[in-house]
């Protein structure tokens, strides 16, 4: 029998949330310990600019797989990778919270493939809007449109719960609306690119994505189809 004092308040975090942020976070401590000198050489003062080249997504390189109807394998892989890199130490951390915290909750309800799911399709996705929007950008890295996927799933649960408990389902997008809302802002005091772009196509996806993998989503969407 347990011991009341062995019980903790919180719940463990779903392993593959682990898994995803860890792969956030790793490849910073290394940008920031080679930048200081401590690991990796002189060399490693340009690991970040070096893996930006090498697996952050472009979307100059896109329009150009899809003009010439090529598409490299490694640079495909391009659309997978760019999440795990991160303008800096401190953009890294407020991504890692995020995924934290929006994948504990959509993990607890999700299984770990769509949890998977809900971060990569979103992430993809927002990188194929924007290289089609976003001319003469800059790279797109970093983990939020698959964070804002993450919220888009957690948007729909709550979206759910509300309906299922006659509450006013419009309560659901309060989360989502003032994270754009603040980034728009930001965008006109400090200027900014068309990232927002990938990020509200990763909410969006994440949200329509959530129909099919919460549990039960494929099986009923399938009854559905089947009915017409």
């Amino acid at each position: 029998m347990s011991h009341p004092d062995d019980s903790s308040p919180f719940n463990p975090l779903p392993p593959v949330v682990v898994v995803l942020f860890l792969a956030v976070v790793i490849p910073e401590i290394a940008f920031f310990l080679g930048a200081k000198g401590l690991i990796g050489g002189p060399q490693a003062v340009g690991w970040r600019q070096a893996a930006i080249q090498d697996y952050a997504f472009s979307g100059d390189l896109m329009r150009w797989m899809i003009a010439n109807a090529t598409y490299p394998p490694a640079q495909l892989l391009r659309l997978v990778t760019y999440p795990f890199l991160h303008g800096g130490f401190s953009e890294m951390l407020f991504a890692a919270a995020l995924l934290l915290a929006m994948g504990k909750f959509v993990g607890e309800v999700f299984r770990p493939a769509a949890t998977v799911a809900a971060f990569f399709i979103p992430a993809i996705c927002g990188a194929v809007a924007y290289g089609l929007v976003a001319r003469d950008n800059p790279w797109l890295y970093g983990a939020f449109p698959g964070i804002y996927g993450l919220i888009g799933a957690f948007t729909y649960l709550l979206w759910l719960k509300l309906g299922q408990t006659g509450g006013s389902q419009a309560r659901a997008f309060v989360l989502i609306g003032f994270l754009m809302g603040a980034q728009l802002l930001f965008s006109l005091l400090f200027g900014g690119t068309l990232r927002w772009v990938a990020d509200g196509t990763g909410f969006l996806t994440g949200f329509a994505a959530s129909f099919v993998l919460r549990p039960g989503g494929w099986s009923k969407l399938r009854m559905k189809l089947l009915q017409r």
